[in-house]
């Protein structure tokens, strides 16, 4: 949750995400675990944006990725990257917790929408029009 909410903050005001996620966490401190993860996937989504949104476009072609809510696109971009490149993470796991932050952050068609996009993106692994990177550690 803590690393949605800095990608959404930066994504809409264009500033760096760790000035959010510090000041997220001075509110509402977390385990060093949770916060070492939430970067991994911070530092992640950001360098491979292009790719995340090129991936969100080619599921979902009808909505152009600069013109989603925000909410729905960094939710998109967070479980993409999971999918992507946390082998640690069940891929069901991704995508269930996508669609619960879509239902919470979201408008009333979010999780749908994000639960179709995803699904879609799961046949695209298994059918290899997406690959997975394993190169990403998550520690622990």
């Amino acid at each position: 949750m803590v690393a949605l909410q800095a990608l959404f903050a930066a994504d809409l005001g264009g500033n760096p995400t760790k000035t959010f996620l510090d000041w997220l966490l001075e509110e509402n401190p977390l385990p060093e675990r949770a916060v070492d993860f939430a970067r991994l996937l911070i530092q992640g989504v950001m360098a491979r944006q292009v790719e995340l949104d090129k991936a969100i476009h080619r599921f979902a072609p009808a909505w152009p990725v600069n013109q989603l809510p925000p909410v729905d696109r960094n939710i998109l971009r967070l479980a993409l990257f999971e999918l992507l490149c946390c082998p640690n993470t069940p891929k069901k796991t991704a995508i269930n917790e996508a669609v619960e932050l879509a239902k919470v952050f979201g408008s009333d068609s979010s999780a749908r929408f994000v639960n179709g996009v995803l699904g879609s993106a799961m046949v695209g692994l298994k059918i290899g029009e997406l690959t997975p990177d394993k190169t990403v550690h998550e520690g622990g």
